[in-house]
């Protein structure tokens, strides 16, 4: 028997609504052997026992976590058990369309790429309109700068400068259709982790996923530090997935609620922010200030315009007013919300002390040309 060259470790995104959509999705859809590492985080009891459920019928790795966890940790808890020459990350809400794992394993095979992503769409009629096709995150010039490790755009080593993040996603919210002309297998600055490609061997030189990244700008600083590395980062746009939770995705379900609440909070965003800043020597710019005065409105977007709605008979000055008060209100209770993990979490702690002795799989890279912007049950195998 042919061992699988390609473990896929799916984690949860925000929520656990399209567990069974996705799950079934990718067995219809992967064609090209690969083993599962699945990271139950923690969720509601009816998608536990449908897991488990699938993990005796399916013969995948069943990994089920006593608490949340924040998407990189939960990736982590997949990457350690991990023993492939590539591990793909993919998000518990992603549909796929046929033949994306082939095409991401022949993209790094013929490019000799570190990184490759997934065509990402987003919502209905599936793998219709883009989400994402990678993108870059400084000026040209600059990041030139940063990956050949500068420290800073205009210092030295004992005085550098600070790098100005300017992130941009390129032909989003437009027809693949309309732009399939123009998008084509290219180096790119950065990708998501919606469905992302990774040469384990990677993990040998760089560790595992920063988890101080609990809630966004996670794929920027993987994408950075594989650019430091030396890493070449690939969009393959015969690979293409779907996620389901982009608007217009039907309302949270109650059962979601306590993930959600955390992924999204605005204590879990905030440090995110700042450790981003911080561990990059990052400007604060219009970018963070922005971000840094709209904590929670994924909160807000999800969960208070909706129950704000109700009153719109009211007219528009007074469901406003509701809002308002209604998220001030919730943000209050989500300090609670992150405080009350912070403390389950310290009396739960998993391990990781035994990181440094774990070494994945090295693949042979072929010639490439330079980077440029433009926890339960053992497994078979698919």
């Amino acid at each position: 028997m042919t061992h699988p060259q390609v473990t896929i470790v799916v984690v949860p995104r925000e929520r656990f609504q399209f567990t069974q959509d996705s799950l079934e999705s990718l067995y219809e859809n992967t064609q090209f052997p690969f083993h599962l590492i699945y990271v139950d985080n923690h969720s509601p009891a009816s998608v536990r026992d449908y897991l488990a459920a699938q993990a005796e019928e399916k013969g995948f790795e069943l990994v089920r976590s006593p608490h949340y966890l924040s998407p990189n940790q939960a990736r982590n808890v997949g990457l350690r058990r991990v023993k492939t020459p590539y591990v793909v990350f993919v998000d518990n809400d992603v549909v796929f369309s046929s033949g994306w794992l082939g095409a991401l394993v022949n993209c790094a095979q013929e490019t000799g790429a570190t990184v490759v992503g997934s065509l990402v769409c987003q919502y209905k009629p599936l793998h219709t309109i883009i989400h994402c096709i990678g993108g870059d995150y400084m000026a040209s010039e600059e990041y030139a700068r940063f990956a050949q490790g500068e420290q800073g755009p205009r210092g030295t080593l004992t005085d550098a400068g600070q790098w100005t993040i300017q992130e941009k996603t390129y032909f989003q919210n437009h027809p693949i259709a309309e732009m399939s002309d123009q998008i084509q297998r290219q180096t790119t600055g950065f990708i998501e982790f919606h469905a992302m490609l990774v040469r384990t061997s990677i993990f040998n030189r760089i560790g595992l996923l920063d988890e101080a990244f609990s809630c966004t700008k996670e794929y920027l600083d993987f994408c950075m530090t594989v650019t430091r590395a030396g890493g070449l980062i690939y969009l393959e746009p015969t690979s293409v997935v779907t996620f389901l939770t982009h608007p217009p995705a039907p309302a949270l379900e109650r059962a979601d609620l306590p993930y959600f609440m955390l992924r999204w909070s605005d204590e879990w965003e905030l440090n995110s922010l700042l450790h981003f800043q911080k561990k990059w020597n990052l400007t604060e710019s219009s970018y963070f200030q922005k971000r840094y005065k709209k904590l929670g409105q994924r909160r807000r977007k999800e969960m208070i315009k909706p129950i704000a709605a109700r009153f719109s008979f009211l007219g528009k000055p007074a469901t406003k007013w509701i809002e308002k008060r209604l998220f001030q209100l919730e943000k209050v209770f989500n300090r609670y919300v992150s405080a009350r993990h912070r403390r389950l979490v310290e009396t739960a702690a998993v391990s990781t002390s035994g990181d440094a002795n774990i070494r994945f799989p090295e693949v042979a890279e072929q010639n490439a040309p330079a980077p440029s912007m433009s926890f339960s049950t053992a497994a078979q195998s698919h």
